[in-house]
């Protein structure tokens, strides 16, 4: 199997870092080497926070130039326009579509961008309402792995490989409601 690149963007507190350690679980399940890189950046002060998680027979390296990501996952639409640069031209984005307003633009020092959901719909992005899915799903903490479930639909791993790395990885009393967010995230997709 060829590397494939996934990039995972968001805002401190996303389950950004969990989301790729559950991807890189499931690819490790399939017997693929894996490679990943964080940047933590002001992830307590609500900044922006990326990982990439690099899968394939043999992986070289864990960066991520860009034009070279395969998949992009936003959980933040503001963050998915940042990580556009690093998207593949025939690559896939699903983006969350809710958007953080950063304590630079309440105190009026910057300015959101406009338009971000037209544009993220003319890039081809799929958007996904993934903090209402996981609210519906019982468990509001759980878009990462809603976000989690639409990625699933671009990678060559089964569904139930997935549920048992998050059945294994989060917290007892949270796995039927983080089965149900990746199910939905998965519909959502399209699966």
């Amino acid at each position: 199997m060829e590397t494939t690149t996934v990039l995972l963007v968001g805002v401190g507190g996303q389950g950004t870092i969990l989301a790729g350690d559950l991807l890189a679980k499931t690819a490790t399940a399939a017997g693929l080497q894996v490679k990943i890189s964080e940047i933590h950046g002001m992830s307590q002060r609500g900044g922006s926070v990326s990982t990439v998680v690099r899968f394939g027979d043999e992986v070289a390296s864990m960066v991520a130039d860009e034009g070279c990501v395969d998949v992009v996952v936003a959980f933040e639409a503001v963050e998915a326009l940042r990580a556009r640069p690093y998207l593949k031209p025939d690559g896939v984005m699903f983006a969350n579509e809710e958007q953080i307003v950063p304590v630079s633009v309440h105190i009026g020092n910057a300015q959101m961008p406009a338009d971000c959901t037209e544009r993220l719909q003319e890039m081809g992005a799929h958007l996904l309402p993934a903090g209402r899915i996981a609210r519906e799903a019982g468990s509001p903490k759980s878009t990462n792995v809603v976000l989690m479930g639409a990625l699933s639909t671009a990678l060559d791993f089964d569904a139930a490989s997935w549920e048992q790395v998050i059945a294994d990885r989060v917290p007892p009393q949270t796995v039927d409601a983080n089965l149900a967010a990746f199910a939905e995230g998965r519909k959502a997709a399209g699966a």
